[in-house]
């Protein structure tokens, strides 16, 4: 079977999604057309059906503010899945990372800019504290990380509950949320004059991304990384320190969690939330690293795309398309990267039946 580009594999698994979310809504009695129209508005503001409305920029800030944390998530479970690491957890690194913003900014007076790049920090930080136990167990006792992350997440969701109603100022009206959080703290708005939340945080956002292609692909630290996660025993045998590598993969994994929690906390609430579910960043990371094949490029350009589906949610809902049908989009495309082997079977197919007529035709 010949090697084939996994972006290529990726766009095609973009395409069969959006085909088959085309057929469901056909077969619903729905206009396929309306999909591409909300998708084109929430990637460029753009509305075909009232054209005299011009470009209304709200939408791709919106856009990009949705792929803010999902790019974040999908570094964390992409840099260790490359280490032969599958790091579940990621919703519970965002969470304490958020917990850790929120504390430093409701509860530490610092002065604008700095408050900001301290509550980041923290929330990085905790964010790889969270991912250092299932590495280190992994590296030490060889406990499945899978089993231990899933635990942590549920830890981490009570402990969210259970930290913010104890030790930070609640607001009283609601009783679920902390009070706002001093300008200080949180990330100046870049909306260009519309009602788009969109921030600076993009910044941190490009500068993880600056990182991990940088650890992965320029540094003998991330080849030792790429060498345990595709033979352990090897890489150990080669004389690299596997156990570490395990540990310290989670722990950074952790960290770009943990940004991620910061950058909605600080970015988008402006409060700590008392969370009662998932917010879903961390699961839809994994979708992410898959669809990016766990490239920092690739990462970017799905994290954008699961942004678009996302924040096109609502215009689906305008044109009567079910929001649903962005997690169908979603589904599709990640079944498809997973059965990225069929795929490369049907492109060598038609590779070979392509010959076959070039040379039928020479040959006449």
């Amino acid at each position: 079977m010949k090697k084939h580009n996994p972006v290529l594999i990726s766009l095609i698994a973009v395409f069969l999604g959006l085909l088959i979310a085309c057929i469901v809504l056909a077969v619903s009695g729905l206009n396929p057309a309306n999909l591409f129209i909300a998708l084109i508005r929430s990637l460029s503001g753009f509305y075909l059906l009232k054209p005299e409305q011009g470009i209304n920029i709200s939408y791709p800030l919106n856009w990009l503010l949705n792929s803010l944390p999902i790019i974040l998530t999908g570094c964390s479970v992409g840099f260790a899945y490359r280490t032969g690491m599958f790091n579940i957890g990621g919703e519970g690194q965002f969470l304490v990372g958020g917990l850790a913003a929120a504390t430093v900014a409701t509860l530490v007076k610092l002065p604008p800019v700095v408050h900001v790049i301290v509550c980041v920090l923290a929330a990085g930080i905790a964010g790889a504290l969270w991912g250092f136990l299932p590495g280190f167990l992994k590296a030490t006792r060889n406990i499945n990380e899978v089993v231990i992350c899933v635990m942590l997440n549920y830890t981490a969701l009570y402990l969210n509950q259970w930290a913010i109603k104890a030790f930070l100022p609640i607001d009283l009206n609601t009783k679920a949320k902390t009070t706002l959080f001093p300008d200080s703290a949180t990330f100046f708005p870049l909306n260009f004059g519309s009602t788009s939340q969109f921030h600076w945080g993009f910044v941190i956002v490009i500068a993880a991304l600056l990182v991990y292609w940088f650890i992965m692909e320029k540094t003998t630290f991330g080849y030792s990384l790429r060498a345990t996660g595709l033979n352990k025993e090897g890489a150990r045998y080669a004389g690299m320190k596997t156990k570490f590598n395990c540990t310290a993969s989670m722990m950074i994994a952790g960290a770009f969690s943990g940004l991620a929690g910061a950058i909605v906390t600080i970015g988008v609430f402006k409060y700590g939330r008392i969370a009662t579910a998932f917010d879903g960043y961390g699961f839809d990371g994994i979708s992410v690293a898959l669809v990016g094949s766990g490239r920092a490029v690739g990462i970017l350009l799905a994290g954008l795309l699961f942004g678009l589906l996302k924040a096109a949610g609502t215009t689906f809902q305008m044109l009567g398309i079910p929001k649903e049908v962005a997690s169908i989009i979603q589904a599709c495309v990640l079944i498809f990267v997973a059965i990225q082997h069929g795929i490369k079977m049907l492109l060598d197919f038609l590779s070979k039946r392509k010959e076959k007529k070039l040379d039928g035709s020479h040959s006449s």
